[in-house]
């Protein structure tokens, strides 16, 4: 198993501890056989994903991409999970908004991001769970505050 970080700003310092709580939270999530990429981005590389893939104008914090969905079919099971795409500027905002540094908000997203690529979604509040629990527990894992997370 092996999270990659991509870091195409080049201005996040805390790449290897990002790694690290991944890796430790898909452990916990008994899958350490897959491995998953993390890829660091601007508002503005952000805003063309997004526009691209969903139609949706201007950027967001986090996009996850799974490999393959839980429903293909005839789709051999492949070791990368998936990629999850974070914009560095939107998560700068969010960290102030929210009253924590970027790092906390980062790890948050890569939770979040990382519950989207096993297959869960967060259609109504019920669904929002996993998502919580993945957050809090990354904090945990990296040696943070179990406070923070998103509404």
């Amino acid at each position: 198993m092996a999270v990659e970080i991509l870091d195409e700003t080049q201005r996040y310092p805390r790449a290897e501890r990002l790694a690290r709580a991944l890796e430790d939270l898909l452990d916990e999530l008994e899958a350490v056989e897959r491995d998953v990429t993390v890829v660091l981005i601007d508002d503005a590389a952000m805003a063309e994903r997004n526009l691209r893939d969903r139609g949706v104008d201007g950027p967001t914090d986090v996009l996850s991409y799974p490999t393959f969905e839980p429903d293909d079919e005839g789709f051999p099971p492949v070791p990368h999970l998936g990629d999850i795409f974070i914009s560095l500027d939107t998560a700068a905002r969010q960290a102030e908004e929210r009253g924590h540094d970027l790092e906390q908000e980062v790890l948050v997203l890569a939770a979040h991001g990382l519950t989207h690529l096993r297959g869960l979604d967060h259609r109504d509040e019920g669904e929002w769970r996993p998502f919580h629990a993945a957050e809090r527990r990354i904090l945990e894992l990296a040696g943070l505050s179990g406070e923070g997370g998103r509404p």
